[in-house]
């Protein structure tokens, strides 16, 4: 005869006790399983690069990796990491941190085979050279180092990350030419190698693959040359070239018909010496800087109709003739230092 002994509530409690720590364990031991190994040791080497410094005091080995702060994996479903050896890591951030220092550890990163997006931001303490070997993240679609102590050229190798769509390597200390690899790119939509100390020509393919819009900012640096006549077939939003040692009338290329998007341009503080009298303003353009140019002619009819046009300023340049009706809401400090322009805000034209 079977004999059954019902369980008493003590019993029942302690079972379902020890069914919940058993599962706790399980849950640990699978979250722990899908960080992949490899990326797991990759982020260890950079930890130990930057000598263990207090912001990577969560990558522990209690920890799973893609729970680390500043660390991203992919969305990869438990049962289809384990069976590819674990969750990738495809984001790494680095941000707003004065006590990492040393070189960008290239070898280690590298490593990380998924990865889509690396960050290093407000991080004074990082510097040396970008590694060429940040080259073989074939996955990477944002490179963004920022205000670093980052030095040396910009690598012709990031020429080789066909996936890349962002490349944002301002607030540095880079020097030499802007790579013409970088033209090559045929998702790169976005490029900003401001307030360096870059020389040379603008690459005249830069962007030409870009698509239907386009960011550009290459100021504070010391580029000579002009600007790209290609840059007429470049679908630009932004484009930002002020502080350099630009020459010539090729500035007027950023205008014209096809740049229905363009909503903001900044030219100023070059030597351009183009006719603004002949340029076509797209509607949606809502600020323009060409000041402390050489740029001759008038400001076009056309200018005084733009609805969006917040910030306009053509001072210090060879400008003439009457301003258009609509300009006169702007300041004066706007027109000033010219050749003879006039009407409002400026005092009237003579008769």
């Amino acid at each position: 005869m079977d004999v059954t002994f019902p369980l008493t509530r003590p019993h029942a409690v302690l079972l379902v006790l020890l069914l919940l720590a058993a599962a706790a364990v399980a849950t640990a031991t699978a979250s722990k399983q899908q960080c992949h190994s490899g990326d797991r040791a990759a982020l260890l080497a950079v930890k130990a690069a930057f000598g263990n410094a207090s912001y990577f005091v969560s990558w522990t080995a209690d920890i799973p990796c893609c729970h680390w702060f500043g660390v991203r994996c992919d969305a990869t479903s438990s049962s289809a990491a384990a069976a590819t050896g674990g969750r990738r890591v495809v984001s790494l951030a680095v941000m707003r941190d004065a006590g990492v220092s040393g070189p960008v550890p290239g070898a280690a990163i590298a490593r990380l085979a998924g990865l889509q997006e690396l960050l290093f931001l407000h991080v004074p303490g990082v510097s040396g050279a970008i590694p060429p070997a940040l080259a073989r993240l074939s996955a990477l679609t944002d490179l963004t180092i920022s205000r670093t102590g980052v030095s040396g050229p910009v690598p012709a190798s990031l020429g080789k990350l066909r996936a890349l769509r962002s490349l944002d390597l301002s607030f540095n200390a880079l020097t030499g030419a802007i790579p013409a690899s970088l033209a090559a790119l045929p998702r790169l939509a976005s490029i900003n190698l401001g307030r360096n100390r870059l020389t040379g020509a603008i690459p005249p393919l830069l962007l030409s693959k870009a698509g239907p819009e386009a960011f550009l900012t290459l100021s504070h640096n010391n580029l000579s040359g002009t600007v790209p006549a290609e840059f007429a077939a470049v679908s630009f939003v932004q484009v930002d070239l002020s502080r350099n040692a630009l020459t010539g009338d090729g500035g007027s290329a950023l205008f014209g018909r096809g740049k229905a998007l363009l909503v903001a341009v900044n030219l100023s503080r070059n030597a351009l010496s183009f006719d603004m009298s002949r340029l076509e303003f797209p509607e949606r353009l809502a600020s323009l800087d060409v000041s402390h140019n050489a740029i001759r002619g008038g400001v076009p009819a056309a200018a005084g109709n733009l609805s969006q046009l917040m910030f306009f300023n053509v001072s210090y340049n060879q400008l003439c003739g009457e301003l258009p009706s609509g300009m006169a809401s702007f300041e004066v400090y706007s027109f000033r230092h010219n050749k003879c322009l006039c009407g409002a805000p400026l005092p009237a034209c003579q008769a």
